[in-house]
């Protein structure tokens, strides 16, 4: 009966293996993999950013899901290349962010700040962008930065 325990007890942890394992496989795979550097213009300086690049649907779905937190200075860069009306919503993210909507041209069309967490509520960008910058809550105001501020990234006509 024991050596049947310890069988069982061993089978039930390499299963846990397994589940945790993928389970950390799918959490970075939810996160794109391709870093990059954003400067954000505005009349208080130059503020960088190193930001993860969503250019494929599924990331741009996932988004931020599911992080528990984003460093300041750090956040995600959506690509939505060509040009148009983009609606967010913060379903499944734990943390308030801002979203800052990005004309093709660099300019920043406008900003929704500290979302709230967890809800399904549409953000719109309210007009057509090419890119969506979230980054956590509450750095646009202390930053200072506003709309018609510049981006400057290579996915912008006017970097």
């Amino acid at each position: 009966m024991t050596s049947f325990r310890m069988g069982y007890a061993a089978r039930a942890l390499t299963a846990l293996t397994i589940a945790l394992t993928l389970c950390a496989f799918a959490v970075r795979g939810a996160q794109a993999a391709k870093m990059e550097t954003l400067e954000i213009v505005t009349r208080t300086g130059v503020h960088v950013f190193s930001v993860e690049i969503a250019t494929s649907e599924q990331e741009r779905e996932t988004g931020l899901m599911y992080r528990k937190q984003l460093p300041e200075g750090q956040g995600m860069l959506f690509d939505f290349r060509p040009e148009q009306q983009v609606s967010m919503w913060m379903k499944n993210t734990y943390i308030p962010l801002d979203m800052i909507f990005i004309r093709a041209d660099g300019r920043i069309l406008r900003i929704a700040e500290n979302t709230e967490p967890m809800s399904t509520r549409i953000i719109s960008s309210g007009g057509p962008v090419t890119g969506v910058l979230e980054v956590i809550g509450g750095t646009a105001k202390k930053l200072g930065i506003a709309a018609g501020d510049r981006v400057g990234h290579p996915l912008f006509k006017g970097r």
